[in-house]
């Protein structure tokens, strides 16, 4: 019985395994913002967009016009050395003006390459549409597009995207929403152990009804208004470990790659499986139709038709109670099943209601 006990304990910490607190959770009001902006890049080797990219020569056309330079209406500038670019960048938490942030350019028209472009002065745009930040900046390009006079091209990965690092500067800082007295946390997994087991080691630190849970996925914590004290309290946070609840195994199948991801927890019940395929391979031969000499026959083309069916013999294998995740995939690797026929035995064990996991397909 001591034996028992003590291999008991030893796999707790295993299968219980305690988590930093702000790992299993997203402070409310503290969150990334999305900024996005339209631009131009300059100084390309004759790779821009072309003269049909009708947008391209006006942006060129306004650009030119903010400097003193007036174009006829009716003609607008061609050149092949400029690009129309959408400019993206995430504008992190907490953000202060003159900070610089990394920023994403990708081609709008039909420019074949952005490799040794400039990015011209650009204005980033939050969701409510004021300006956060300008970008500007030498592209950084890993792609590389070459051709030739016959129409013949090569392309290493994608030339018509690039970044700039450090190519933004903030110019406003978003305000931060947040509640005077409480800090709000919302949990990445919903689980209803996991608020309680978050509501009781918070508790255990700060005293009693410091946190409370209002459902499976949001915890309300009682925190000073005192920013100094806010950001002391928020510290300690950190610090506290919880243990995190049992989750439902999972079977995540990528339909469009044909890749299947089980974790380690997924069992099936007893269960006997067969797999099998039919083949059938439909050959076409082509021929002529001779005719002997001298008997006034014509010569007709003949077309022959093959038609071979094979079925794989199927073997049925058979999964005790409770079989792992190492039973299983050495079970349907005996098989020789694909990914796809793979994903299509884990539908019928699911089916039969022998299989202790939920399917999600992406």
């Amino acid at each position: 019985m001591k034996a028992f006990i003590s291999a008991l304990v030893l796999l707790l910490p295993l299968a219980l395994q305690a988590r930093p607190l702000l790992d299993l959770v997203d402070i409310q009001g503290v969150r990334d913002n999305q900024l996005v902006g339209y631009g131009l890049v300059v100084g390309l080797p004759g790779s821009g967009d072309k003269a049909q990219i009708k947008f391209a020569a006006q942006s060129l056309n306004n650009m030119l016009k903010q400097f003193g330079v007036q174009l006829d209406e009716n003609s607008l500038p061609k050149s092949k050395n400029v690009a129309a670019v959408a400019v993206t960048a995430t504008l992190p938490a907490n953000a202060s003006p003159g900070q610089a942030l990394d920023v994403t350019i990708m081609s709008l028209g039909d420019a074949k390459s952005l490799h040794g472009g400039s990015l011209m002065l650009t204005p980033l745009r939050g969701v409510d549409g004021k300006v956060y930040a300008l970008a500007q900046g030498n592209l950084v390009v890993g792609g590389l597009n070459a051709s030739g006079q016959n129409g013949s091209s090569v392309t290493v990965n994608v030339p018509t995207a690039g970044i700039i690092p450090s190519g933004a500067i903030v110019e406003r800082a978003v305000p931060q929403f947040y509640q005077p007295h409480e800090v709000v946390l919302n949990l990445k997994q919903p689980n209803y152990q996991t608020a309680r087991n978050v509501v009781t080691a918070v508790n255990a630190v700060f005293g009693p009804d410091v946190a409370r849970a209002e459902h499976k996925g949001k915890l309300v914590l009682s925190a000073p208004q005192d920013a100094n004290s806010r950001i002391t309290f928020m510290s300690l946070l950190q610090d506290i470990e919880v243990t995190e609840g049992s989750q439902r195994p999972r079977v995540v199948f990528n339909s469009r790659t044909g890749t299947v991801v089980m974790n380690d927890i997924v069992r099936v019940k007893r269960a006997a499986v067969s797999h099998g395929s039919l083949t059938i391979t439909i050959t076409e031969q082509q021929g002529v139709s001779q005719p002997l000499p001298f008997s006034n026959g014509t010569t007709t083309p003949i077309q022959n038709s093959g038609v071979d069916v094979q079925e794989r013999t199927a073997n049925m294998m058979l999964w005790p109670e409770g079989s792992s995740l190492d039973a299983i995939v050495q079970a349907i690797n005996a098989l020789g099943a694909t990914p796809a026929e793979l994903m299509s035995i884990l539908i019928a064990l699911d089916n039969a209601g022998a299989l202790d996991a939920d399917l999600l397909v992406i």
